[in-house]
């Protein structure tokens, strides 16, 4: 028996946007920018795809900047999806309880239904959630890692210790943030087997000249990616993944 999905990995940047008008009349004072009609344009956008599963880092749950409107529940609304989302800081950390901060979060929406759903959270570093669902014959992992080296690479050690305890085929995914390339994933891959969808490592960051490959799809066992599509659009800062994907028995 073989099962086919499409998994779509977006960076949305809380719906934001991008641009040259993002840093007026501050540096990264777009942050702080109604994010409504962007998400509404990146929500389409990803409709437009039919996913089975998407993956989606820098996520609004919610704040004044987006309306009160969490951004997952509503594309997963939009598809007809369940979804799970969490915010990305854990406790005592001073941005888990600070306005517009204490809403920014990830999230998986899925079409099939979640058995079982885990929030992990990295030891170092200051993004810290690690997203864990099952469905019925893969386990998904949904990260967004730091942008330290040091903190990463333990980061790393402590996600393949998580991947590597569990027994159906895996699918991994998120921001990376390996500004320095493939080579810094060396290890991680080799401890956990995994193998990346983006055959031709198509740059993914930024959305208007990608010059670095920042955003993954991984996966393992009995699993055959078909391929990645990245289109060129910048709704986002980073350009989205579109992975093709069976699994087998």
């Amino acid at each position: 028996m073989t099962e086919s999905y499409r998994f779509l990995l977006y960076n949305i940047r809380y719906g934001t946007g991008t641009g040259w008008k993002f840093h007026t009349p501050l540096p990264f004072s777009g942050y702080m920018r109604k994010s409504s009609q962007v998400f509404f344009e990146i929500a389409d956008f990803v409709k437009s795809f039919s996913p089975d599963i998407v993956g989606l880092i820098e996520v609004d749950g919610g704040s004044v900047r987006a309306d009160r409107v969490n951004q997952a529940e509503k594309l997963a609304s939009d598809l007809g999806h369940y979804f799970v989302f969490e915010n990305k800081y854990e406790k005592p950390i001073l941005t888990r309880f600070t306005p517009i901060l204490r809403r920014q979060g990830n999230a998986l929406l899925v079409k099939k239904a979640i058995l079982n759903q885990k929030y992990h959270y990295f030891e170092w570093g200051t993004k810290r959630l690690i997203i864990e669902i099952e469905l019925e014959n893969v386990v998904l992992f949904l990260v967004h890692l730091s942008v330290n080296f040091r903190n990463r690479q333990k980061q790393l050690i402590q996600l393949s210790r998580l991947i590597n305890s569990i027994q159906k085929p895996v699918v991994v995914a998120g921001d990376f943030n390996v500004f320095l390339g493939q080579r810094e994933l060396g290890r991680f891959l080799a401890a956990t087997n995994l193998k990346s969808a983006n055959t031709f490592n198509m740059m993914t960051y930024p959305s208007g000249r990608p010059r670095w490959e920042l955003d993954f799809i991984f996966y393992r066992d009995r699993i055959q990616a078909h391929g990645v599509h990245v289109p060129s659009v910048r709704l986002s800062d980073h350009l989205l993944l579109i992975c093709d994907f069976s699994i087998t028995g």
